[in-house]
């Protein structure tokens, strides 16, 4: 049984536990569909630790501390969604515990584990039960109970799994929405992921990706920074197709080419031979293809010429701090191409591109805070999961950033009506507040799962409607959830209705909605506009 932890170790376990999180980010995601199509906890939490996984294996050979202290940093600016973040922030009270260790036994790691779990409830204002939190902190008592019996980290590690698999079946039990849909808690069985793929490591059973894994992300933007140019063996890509006029065998082809390069690729039929390889000679790889027939096509290109193209490129790209040039400035999160328009007619500065699905890292909102030429600047996240993102990113920028914590697109453009660019930050702020309870949003969407909900029997593909943070109603027809929240408005007395339509809507059946909430509601001024936004047909803002 491993009795200690060096940061060669823990190196080795962050990225087996960012493996372990990408292989189940689908169960993950899976298991947060409820009842809203907003299922991302798996996405959030395997982009967020993927992070560190990331920076570290850049790292050669680091020390404990500084393999801790990286993985904390890069989770921070990766932070995606709430379960990111608090993820984020176990690892930032880890970092804090090694600090100064050069080797980690069983009551270190113990105490590192309630470190990380003291951060994280530090962090949460309203800490709720039957979650990661509580996941997570059962687990480090269950450690610091072991470690007292035994002192090898191994042992310690296994006492914390077996709690968090106990305090993760609670959950179902802990939290009402998990009881009525019949799951744990997606952001505990996340981290009960992480703590398995840590011990399996510490047993020298390393996870890894398997050869040829499709994951559901597509990586953004390759970083061309991660290899030097004396990494690439041979210089030139080398790509043709040859019309065959010839019974010559191409397999003496593919061993000539073998023989001259690597990254091979060769593809034949009776009339063409598709070649792809890396040479430092492609004019004998040309002459030698020859022999097999005429060429259709044929590229070659320098690739060290690339790689320092595009380092340059990149670094000339980089984010940079804008030097203030006015007191006050705003960057807003929404996804879809008509509320972004919206946001940016009522002066907002950035927008980040993200919301249900694709909540924005912590690294996102940091770049778009820094391009905008202010002293303050306001957030507004739009999104109940992106506000603890958002709040870490002032203790990153020497600017000052102040999080309006909207939790819809209509709350923050209700806000951003009330924007006084002469006035002062703590004007603003208070008046952006106060906007944020005088919009009603609602919400229709689809049902993602069957499930049962305060008394709705849902059945998958269903159309839900969503009033605030309740689910309103259910129905096969969405003109039936659209006359409801309609006549709801009417009885409320709301003047000032707003329906953004996604991008699933077309602007006739958009319509039809505007003109039957106008139908209802005789004494409102009824506005129609293209939101763009996916997963949500229509967002609706009653004042």
């Amino acid at each position: 049984m491993k009795q200690i932890m060096n940061g060669a170790d823990f190196r080795r376990m962050v990225i087996s536990a960012a493996a372990s999180v990408e292989l189940s980010k689908q169960q993950l995601n899976e298991l947060n569909v409820f009842p809203v199509p907003d299922g991302d906890t798996g996405t959030n939490m395997s982009m967020t630790i993927n992070a560190g996984a990331t920076d570290l294996r850049k790292a050669e050979d680091p020390t404990l501390e500084k393999a801790a202290a990286i993985t904390a940093s890069a989770l921070l600016r990766g932070a995606r969604g709430n379960s990111g973040v608090i993820l984020s922030l176990l690892f930032r009270g880890i970092s804090k515990k090694l600090k100064g260790a050069e080797v980690c036994d069983g009551v270190l790691w113990a105490e590192a584990l309630q470190e990380g779990v003291d951060s994280a409830y530090k962090a949460v204002m309203k800490p709720a039960e039957g979650t990661i939190l509580t996941v997570s902190r059962l687990a480090a008592g269950a450690a610091r109970k072991a470690a007292e019996e035994n002192n090898h980290i191994a042992f310690v590690q296994e006492a914390a799994i077996a709690e968090a698999k106990v305090a993760l079946a609670d959950t179902v039990n802990q939290n009402p929405v998990l009881k009525k849909a019949g799951v744990v808690d997606a952001g505990g069985k996340g981290w009960l992921t992480v703590l398995e793929a840590m011990l399996s490591s510490m047993q020298g059973q390393d996870v890894v990706i398997p050869e040829g894994y499709v994951g559901n992300e597509i990586k953004e933007q390759a970083d061309f920074s991660d290899f030097n140019e004396e990494d690439i063996t041979f210089t030139y890509c080398t790509e043709f197709i040859i019309d065959r006029e010839n019974d010559k065998d191409p397999e003496a082809l593919r061993a000539f080419l073998d023989s001259l390069g690597d990254s091979l690729v060769l593809v034949d039929d009776e009339e063409i031979i598709k070649v792809h390889v890396h040479t430092n000679d492609p004019g004998k790889a040309l002459h030698e293809a020859m022999d097999y027939g005429s060429f259709i096509t044929v590229k070659i290109e320098n690739m060290r010429l690339q790689h320092t193209e595009k380092v340059m490129s990149e670094q000339e790209l980089a984010p940079k701090i804008a030097e203030p040039e006015k007191a006050l400035g705003v960057v807003s999160v929404c996804a879809g191409d008509g509320l972004a328009d919206v946001f940016l007619n009522l002066s907002v500065d950035g927008i980040i591109s993200g919301g249900q699905t694709m909540n924005p890292s912590t690294q996102d909102i940091l770049e778009a805070v820094n391009k905008v030429p202010a002293e303050t600047v306001f957030v507004f996240p739009n999104n109940k999961n992106i506000i603890m993102a958002a709040q870490q990113v002032d203790a990153l920028t020497p600017k000052n950033v102040v999080v309006i914590p909207s939790k819809t697109v209509p709350q923050g453009i209700t806000a951003m009506l009330s924007f006084n660019p002469e006035g002062t930050v703590e004007e603003n702020t208070a008046v952006f507040t106060e906007a944020l309870d005088m919009v009603d949003t609602m919400q229709i969407t689809y049902a993602a799962r069957n499930s049962d909900f305060d008394g709705y029997m849902i059945h998958e593909g269903d159309y839900l409607a969503m009033y605030g943070s309740s689910l309103f109603g259910t129905s096969k027809d969405v003109k039936i959830l659209l006359k409801s929240l309609a006549e709801k408005v009417r009885d409320d007395g709301k003047e000032f209705i707003t329906i953004y339509y996604g991008e699933d809507i077309q602007e006739r059946q958009a319509q039809k909605a505007a003109d039957l909430f106008a139908e209802i509601c005789p004494d409102a001024e009824v506005n129609l506009l293209r939101g763009g936004q996916p997963v949500y047909y229509y967002l609706i803002s009653a004042e």
